[in-house]
């Protein structure tokens, strides 16, 4: 029997490889900062989740967590949300917990008011709100407490409980070895005794069409209706009635999931049809699985040994885990005559349209790299070559290393390009009609990952370490004529090719470029290089599916473009997946079209399926979660988030977290904010939950955060409002003492003022006195100043005139002398007078007149001569010598003889000497001739 069951078990794992899931929310020990084992699940009103832990509570709001210590620093084993209340049971404790104007939970114990009533070492394993009473069960009592009257009822079987549970409104335990009771009116009633279930732990109870389904530990389920217990037969009641359920619940819809011990969690379908098995090798954080809940929004939260799952059941994306390894990284998938094939790295893998296994086709392990259906034949591009895939069947038909791609020729339709590792090659349709590999187009030896065929003669290719070629093909199609790179766009890693709406697309991280397929080069698309601007680039990978979108990746989101239904302009939409979630190869990403909008998405550990028009994120709400701020040395207090909060103004610091409390694993709420009375503009998108205001100055303040999932925007914008108080030296009572102060020390300046200016003015009257006399005493010796220099420019003239009167009379007694010599001589009288008329004549010469007056007057007047010329070069010999003679004060009449020249001549010289000299009319010439 156990090998029997060994077996079932393996054929049941290998029945789920490949079953497509919903998408696991994982929640690690460290992440939530709590125990590893969680014996309890529920959702608040305020749609966060609550969790029973063995350190506490713990709760999660969407983004955070954050834990409460157990009362009693026991393990709390309980937990369950009623209105605003939040119920916890422990070891010997219970009671609920409230939210403060904090925003923090605050304890308040029940089981305080039942101490006496409390046996030994009891512990509170459920508790189950209902009307308005809460049920509180140990393993030895039931506590009815009354909500409204705050009263307690306490039920004590005789051999003590297992669960209680609550179904359609009724009240029921299991009581070991006795059966199933039905509480009413306070009071238990046997209702099921059946030796089936007497010794066996029913671990879950529920209603259906058929009746009271009651769920056991390892004897499978059984339905109770018209007082008669039967068991369920379902397909897969054999094989788990074996397995250890330790939990089972009805979800909404009627399905029944069940949580086993080292087997995961099994999903059946309302009529006991298994949908799901997950286990660790299909995601799940652990096998053993020690609390069930379904939240609000159908998400099915699994309480782990070992984490928290959030299954998410209402998805539009379903996944494919391949924990085992068996299918791989998927780089190509196609779905085929009723058969959907996977390539990857380790093969090309097929199920059938409603299985759930993979198969490997034989001779296909290794790479594939793509997957092609043309002419109702699948051809698969793989390392080795190229095959055509018939059923479970791979007929290699090239050898040459390395498919990557295939496209059609224009108005060839016997004729397929292919791209290879070195170049491009041609496949041909025989007269067999079998295809088969014909000829490598010559002329292009590069990897061909990416081309496009533009027309009849040209083919684009995208090499992202060499660039893009234009390839034009010869009318044999045997080589290329020519091969051009092209300038733009440049090389790009990663960078993708692709054609849509008559137009072939290049992407990279520079952008978007477009070429018409008609002809002409490449530009850059103002529209699509939006994606690359807005969101981080990734991969320029480009993905034509078989619907006509064009699908492009980024970090934050994966984009498909697609044509308007009124016009061929392009509409982007957007999938807000961000990459870390999608585990996919950057430039190898695909996209598969499955069924109406159904797209599979290839990733590193399996594939991922999204149903595009069940994209929808309108039920979801934006709320502030915390406010605090940081004092002095640093730590964090927190403030109330209901109301106004008014703070010191040296507590100008707060910080502000929010959140969306979504609990889907693809979903990643962006956040934008403002902070109105600071600046009035909203900020950019950010997934960031908390944000920081430091040094605010005084003043009212109102904070404002909305939130947005992919493109479409939370419909409600939350809000807190607080005041940063003035601070002390600007209260009123401080302006008012500033004023009284300001008023006085106005008083007291203008009084200080005065005095020193009063004294200032005085002092300055005694300087100005001072000043005066010392000026009028300066004045005194300026002057006497003038009239010594006047005096000694008068002696200078007079010993000027001196000099040159001595030097005339020196001069004159000379020639006298001569004369009286040459008279006195012995001789011929005659003679005589002729050597007294020579002797006039040459002492009498203009010439060596002058030259002696010259000697006579430079000794005299030192350099005056010189100076003259210095300050006017363009005066003659003549004109100096009328210069001495003005110097010494000569009028026109006195210096006429001296020159041997009229007075109207003499005066016509100092005409011209003015003119030479340019004085002006006013300026006297003697004056100026003096002066120098």
């Amino acid at each position: 029997m156990t090998r029997i069951l060994f077996f079932s078990f393996l054929l049941l794992s290998w029945l789920s490889i490949g079953q497509e899931q919903p998408p696991i929310l994982r929640f690690t020990p460290e992440e939530y900062q709590g125990a590893n084992q969680n014996w309890g699940v529920s959702q608040g009103e305020d749609e966060h989740i609550y969790i029973a832990n063995n350190e506490g509570l713990l709760e999660f709001d969407g983004s955070s967590w954050q834990i409460y210590s157990s009362p009693n620093e026991t393990i709390m084993r309980s937990v369950a949300a009623k209105d605003d209340r939040i119920y916890t049971g422990c070891y010997m404790e219970f009671g609920y917990w409230v939210k403060n104007e904090l925003n923090n939970l605050v304890y308040t114990s029940l089981s305080s008011k039942v101490k006496d009533q409390l046996k030994e070492d009891e512990q509170f394993w459920k508790i189950i709100p209902y009307e308005d009473w809460i049920i509180f069960q140990s393993l030895d009592q039931i506590y009815v407490y009354n909500v409204k009257t705050e009263s307690f009822n306490i039920i004590t079987p005789e051999n003590g409980i297992i669960y209680a549970y609550e179904v359609a409104g009724n009240i029921y335990y299991q009581s070991p070895g006795l059966g199933i009771y039905e509480i009413k009116n306070g009071k238990s009633r046997l209702l099921i005794d059946a030796p089936e279930i007497n010794e066996e732990r029913v671990v879950g109870m529920f209603s259906n069409e058929m009746g009271l389904v009651l769920v056991t530990e390892s004897e499978g389920l059984y339905i109770f209706s018209n007082d008669v217990l039967k068991r369920w037969s379902i397909p897969v009641g054999d094989l788990i009635k074996n397995w250890s359920i330790y939990k089972a619940i009805q979800l909404s819809n009627g399905e029944i999931a069940l949580g086993t011990i080292s087997h995961g969690i099994i999903l059946l379908s309302k009529e006991g049809v298994k949908k799901y098995h997950i286990d660790q090798n299909k995601g799940l954080g652990n096998n053993t699985v020690l609390s069930l809940y379904e939240d609000h929004k159908n998400h099915l939260w699994l309480g782990l040994d070992n984490g928290v799952d959030c299954l998410n059941f209402n998805s539009p994306i379903v996944t494919h885990y391949d924990g085992a390894g068996m299918l791989g990284t998927v780089y190509a998938a196609t779905s085929y005559n009723d058969k959907l094939y996977v390539g990857t790295n380790q093969g090309l893998f097929y199920k059938g349209k409603n299985t759930d296994s993979y198969k490997l086709i034989e001779g296909t392990k290794g790479q594939v790299w793509s997957l092609y259906v043309y002419d109702d034949t699948l051809f698969c591009g793989h390392n080795i070559g190229t095959f055509i895939i018939k059923g479970d069947r791979a007929d290699l038909i090239s050898d040459v290393q390395g498919a990557w791609k295939y496209s059609q020729m224009p108005g060839k339709e016997n004729m397929l390009l292919q791209g290879n590792y070195q170049g491009i090659y041609v496949l041909r349709k025989n007269e067999s009609n079998n295809w088969q590999l014909s000829h490598k187009i010559e002329g292009f030896d590069y990897s061909s990952r990416y081309f496009e065929v533009r027309n009849d003669s040209e083919v684009i290719v995208s090499h992202e370490y060499k660039g893009v070629f234009l390839l034009t093909l010869d009318k044999s199609l045997k080589k290329f004529d020519k091969v051009e790179r092209l300038s733009v766009p440049e090389k790009g890693k990663n960078a993708g090719l692709a054609t849509f709406n008559r137009h072939i697309y290049y992407a990279s991280k520079d952008g978007v470029f477009a070429a018409p397929t008609e002809g002409g080069e490449f530009s850059k698309d103002s529209l699509l290089s939006t994606l690359f601007e807005n969101d981080t680039y990734c991969s320029g990978k480009l993905v034509i599916d078989e619907t006509g979108k064009l699908w492009i990746f980024t970090t934050n989101n994966i984009n498909y473009v697609s044509t308007g239904k009124l016009t061929t302009n392009p509409v982007i939409n957007k999938i807000p997946i961000p990459l870390n979630l999608r585990n996919t190869i950057n430039g190898f990403e695909n996209v598969t079209h499955l069924s109406e909008n159904n797209f599979l998405f290839g990733a590193t550990n399996g594939y991922f399926i999204i149903n595009t028009d069940k994209l929808s994120y309108q039920n979801y709400e934006v709320g502030i979660k915390g406010v605090y701020y940081n004092d002095e040395r640093l730590a964090r207090h927190s403030l109330p988030i209901e109301g106004e909060t008014a703070l010191e103004y040296k507590k100008n610091n707060i910080n502000i977290s929010f959140s969306v409390p979504e609990f889907e694993k693809f979903i990643i709420p962006e956040y934008q904010y403002k902070l109105g009375g600071f600046a009035d503009y909203w900020s950019p998108w950010t997934t960031n939950t908390t944000i920081g205001f430091e040094n605010l100055p005084f003043g009212t303040y109102t904070f404002f955060v909305r939130a947005r999932i992919g493109n479409t925007l939370i419909d409600n914008v939350a809000s807190y409002e607080f005041t940063i108080n003035r601070p002390w030296y600007l209260s009123n009572a401080m302006i008012a003492v500033y004023l009284v102060v300001f008023i006085f020390s106005g008083f007291v300046i203008h009084r200080i003022y005065k005095v020193y200016y009063e004294k200032k003015e005085q002092k300055l009257i005694e300087e100005n006195k001072k000043q005066l006399e010392i000026q009028n005493l300066e004045n005194k010796q300026q002057l006497m100043e003038l009239k010594n220099e006047k005096l000694r420019q008068d002696v200078e003239s007079k010993n000027r005139e001196l000099a040159a009167s001595a030097m005339g009379l020196i001069s004159k007694n000379e020639i006298l002398s001569q004369i009286k010599q040459d008279l006195t001589k012995d001789g011929d009288l005659e003679k005589n007078v002729k050597s007294v008329i020579k002797t006039i004549k040459v002492n009498t010469r203009e010439e060596d007149n002058w030259n002696i007056f010259k000697e006579a007057f430079n000794n005299a007047d030192s350099d005056f001569l010189k100076k003259v010329k210095e300050l006017h070069g363009e005066l003659t010999p003549n004109d100096l010598r009328l210069c001495a003679y003005l110097r010494l004060n000569l009028s026109s009449k006195e210096i006429a003889p001296l020159l041997n020249i009229s007075v109207r001549s003499v005066e016509i010289k100092r005409y011209r000497l003015r003119k030479k000299m340019d004085l002006p009319r006013e300026k006297s010439l003697v004056e100026y001739i003096l002066e120098i």
